[in-house]
């Protein structure tokens, strides 16, 4: 498969509804109603051009409420004219979003419908409520079983598929094979967890799994926490190299280094690295449960 997220497919379809939408904002015979549409156009174009075949994408609590903001507004400026909009609101609830936004949208939604009383009258006014809701609650569950299944996912693949790059559930996997594996060929493997900036941890992330042998992994731990897997003949060349992969990083992220199989709680390194006041910090015995 060519393109295994189907990114091609959805950029096409994005600029495809960017040019009606730029159209409608053409036509559009107020100036309101011109500038939301060029808004919604805007927003669909600059979706097009940021999504890509990895982990970078337009995921910020704004960008997010600007669908269902614009959505909204339009029905309420002119909705003689986007009275057909109203069903949005289940496919807007389909996209994958936190629930407090679903509950956000689902508010928006209940108020685009009652301000469409005096338009409507009170039997259609009615039945489009009913629909709705419908139409909702299956976006809803499409949403839900969605999230789920992409929650499954993550937990066993990978963040970005150019990269040696896996969740945090992976990692207690790998430190129990890796830590066998330095037991039986004598071999030298240590943790190295780096603490940083929550904009910069992409960053930082694309830059070390590259430096990364075909057989270490690299892991997020969360927001702001990295973990690499790095196997050595020797203690000193660990060192060595990890004086390289450190040496280009600024002064404010921090490196906790804990030498396998002596590695016990890694919920504690974890912790003792938040804390940690110097930039790194090499351990050789770490502590035990």
């Amino acid at each position: 498969m060519q393109s295994k997220y189907k990114v091609g497919l959805m950029r096409a379809n994005l600029l495809i509804a960017a040019g009606l939408t730029s159209f409608l904002a053409a036509t559009a015979e107020t100036l309101p109603d011109a500038l939301l549409l060029g808004l919604a156009a805007l927003w669909l174009a600059v979706t097009t051009t940021q999504m890509a075949h990895r982990h970078r994408h337009p995921a910020t609590v704004p960008w997010q409420l600007m669908p269902g903001l614009l959505l909204a507004a339009m029905l309420w400026v002119t909705p003689e004219r986007h009275l057909t909009w109203l069903w949005a609101w289940a496919i807007l609830l389909m996209l994958p979003q936190p629930r407090w936004m679903l509950l956000f949208n689902a508010a928006l939604a209940a108020t685009s419908w009652w301000h469409l009383q005096p338009l409507l009258g009170l039997e259609q006014w009615a039945l489009a409520g009913l629909l709705l809701v419908g139409l909702m609650l299956l976006g809803l569950a499409r949403s839900l079983g969605l999230q789920a299944l992409r929650r499954r996912i993550r937990h066993r693949a990978r963040l970005s598929p150019d990269l040696p790059l896996w969740p945090s559930q992976c990692l207690r996997h790998d430190i129990q094979r890796e830590r066998q594996r330095a037991r039986l060929e004598n071999s030298h493997v240590e943790l190295l967890l780096l603490y940083t900036g929550r904009r910069q941890l992409w960053s930082l992330a694309d830059r070390l799994c590259r430096e990364l042998r075909p057989f270490e992994n690299g892991y997020r731990l969360d927001r702001r926490t990295l973990g690499l897997l790095l196997v050595h003949r020797d203690a000193d060349q660990a060192a060595e190299r990890r004086q390289a992969l450190l040496a280009p990083l600024d002064d404010s992220v921090r490196a906790r280094v804990v030498t396998l199989p002596r590695l016990g709680s890694l919920t504690r390194e974890r912790r003792a690295l938040k804390r940690q006041t110097r930039g790194v910090e090499v351990r050789e015995v770490a502590h035990h449960d």
